[in-house]
């Protein structure tokens, strides 16, 4: 009896808490075979060519098993959706990260991608009468059930997977989505989070002085409200969020894995399953969890597409039947930078440790 009921724990220990994705194969894009992201800037192309000096071996090439007992490597999608609602029905990807673990040599790196970036998105052509571009934060939306345009499965974070493997190569194994309440759970169940900020974020407009939006230079102990607003405070543009961004995931990492919440990790599993949209299974969740233990916080990098190459632009949207803001890029570029990505080699970490000349592609967790 005990072993029978040994099994059935691991079973249900191991069971996918959601649809699999279902990405087909894609043929790789076609790239001049000197190409480098780019030519013109001196730590660009330092990072492109002397790769090989700081990146480890593609760790699937070395071993068969990572540590925490995890395949040695794993591609998430991460989505923060911006309903408040308990359901996934409805809402945009607000938040749209590419998460590479590294189970062999223990390294996280995030990509950003843009929630505006003008693309196009399978399936969604035969509702929209034939049109099948839109911003790439609507096919977290067209999705999930409340528009159900997709017979998909994994319904919205399956369609933005292929949405962003359609469009720019990228290899995904697995999703989480998040909706904002289930954020603001999590942070509380931790206790809070710790974040410090360089400087201050106002986020406070003529329409809504509220205090809530104003976060002075210095340290704060954030509850899952506090870390929601901060999260989402987009005044100072895109990119300057997706700063803040990181830094309230990097403060959730540090009170996750610290000794006090780590071996709650299990029961906060099941507190919040059903409460996410996800493939990962306990299991994999515990694995994550464990390998965020052993990763120095000079390995949990943030990259983003650098800035220069993106243009504020308008770009007429049939649906609203107005001209919408969207940035205006050259996919090419973002697919080879993306191409790097997924061999581990771009972003080097040597550009996270350069002066910031609002440029920057890389960040360490502060």
């Amino acid at each position: 009896m005990a072993t029978f009921t040994a099994r059935l724990w691991r079973g249900k220990w191991q069971q996918p808490l959601g649809p699999a994705l279902q990405i087909p194969t894609v043929t790789p894009f076609g790239l001049p075979a000197t190409w480098t992201p780019d030519p013109n800037r001196a730590v660009a192309t330092q990072a492109a060519t002397s790769v090989s000096s700081v990146v480890q071996p593609s760790p699937s090439a070395t071993q068969n098993v990572g540590l925490c007992g995890a395949p040695p490597l794993m591609n998430i999608l991460l989505i923060g959706a911006d309903t408040r609602g308990d359901n996934y029905n409805y809402g945009l990807a607000d938040v749209v990260r590419l998460m590479r673990v590294d189970f062999v040599n223990p390294k996280v790196t995030v990509l950003e991608f843009p929630r505006d970036l003008w693309v196009e998105i399978p399936d969604i052509a035969d509702n929209l009468n034939g049109q099948d571009h839109e911003k790439l934060n609507q096919a977290y939306l067209y999705g999930n059930p409340g528009f159900g345009y997709t017979d998909d499965p994994a319904q919205g974070p399956g369609l933005v997977a292929r949405t962003l493997t359609l469009n720019f190569g990228t290899q995904i194994d697995h999703y989480a989505a998040v909706n904002m309440r289930t954020f603001e759970k999590m942070v509380n169940a931790v206790g809070g989070i710790d974040v410090t900020l360089p400087k201050t974020v106002d986020g406070r407009t003529p329409e809504d002085m509220n205090s809530r939006l104003l976060f002075k230079a210095g340290t704060h102990h954030l509850n899952g409200t506090q870390a929601l607003t901060l999260a989402r405070i987009r005044i100072s543009g895109g990119f300057a969020r997706a700063e803040n961004q990181n830094r309230v995931l990097c403060a959730l990492r540090d009170q996750i894995t610290s000794p006090k919440v780590v071996t709650e990790i299990p029961d906060l599993i099941r507190a919040f399953q059903g409460a996410v949209q996800t493939d990962l299974s306990p299991e994999q969740l515990g694995q994550l969890a464990c390998i965020g233990t052993k990763i120095p916080r000079g390995n949990i990098l943030f990259a983003s597409f650098p800035a220069e190459h993106f243009k504020q632009a308008r770009q007429f949207d049939p649906v609203f039947n107005k001209r919408v803001a969207v940035w205006e890029v050259d996919f090419d570029v973002l697919r080879s930078y993306v191409s790097l990505f997924n061999e581990g080699a771009w972003p080097n970490p040597v550009l996270a440790t350069l002066p910031d000349n609002g440029n920057k592609e890389a960040s360490f967790c502060p």
